[in-house]
């Protein structure tokens, strides 16, 4: 038994847990999935806008895609506030420059990424001279977008949406099983 009277191997505080499960595994589970699912909008909306204004409104493509990112982006930051984040975001609507820095900061992860996801595509056609569409779909969109949803969920968990460990306990305390 742990000092808290939980069984070992449980996480703690949100944090990871072993193999069995625990309260840290299930919060985790449902914090990946809602941050998924704002992600999935996001790409939707940024897909959606991007063809419309390149098709329709004969937009340029780098105009098309900057337009595009930012609505994504915002599309992304909403999900995860008013979503899968909303317990731990609540501080951000009460202060409007908290609201805005983060922001800014789920921003600066979100360019952080697509960077990752240029930099594989970089090495890949132009390191590796494997310049096949193929090739170039794999690094940019496989490998690249792999690397780069890991480095935006953790930035927008320990950066954006952070939680301080009291408030973790508490959250474990609301949603442990104690059956």
């Amino acid at each position: 038994m742990r000092s808290d009277g939980g069984p070992r191997g449980w996480a703690s505080g949100g944090s990871t847990g072993r193999a069995g499960g625990g309260p840290g595994v299930r919060s985790r589970g449902g914090e990946v999935l809602g941050f998924a699912a704002a992600g999935l909008a996001a790409y939707a909306a940024d897909l959606a806008l991007f063809l419309w204004l390149r098709g329709p409104l004969g937009q340029d493509p780098l105009t098309a895609k900057a337009v595009s990112f930012l609505a994504g982006c915002t599309v992304a930051y909403l999900g995860n506030a008013l979503g899968t984040y909303r317990r731990t975001s609540r501080r951000t609507y009460r202060r409007r420059a908290v609201a805005l820095r983060d922001y800014a900061v789920f921003f600066a992860v979100n360019v952080a990424g697509a960077a990752v996801q240029l930099l594989c595509l970089l090495v890949s056609h132009h390191g590796l001279g494997l310049t096949s569409a193929r090739a170039d779909t794999v690094s940019g969109l496989g490998v690249g977008m792999v690397l780069a949803t890991c480095l935006r969920f953790w930035g927008t968990r320990t950066l954006v949406f952070r939680i301080s460990s009291r408030q973790a306990t508490e959250e474990e305390a609301r949603t442990a099983w104690t059956g």
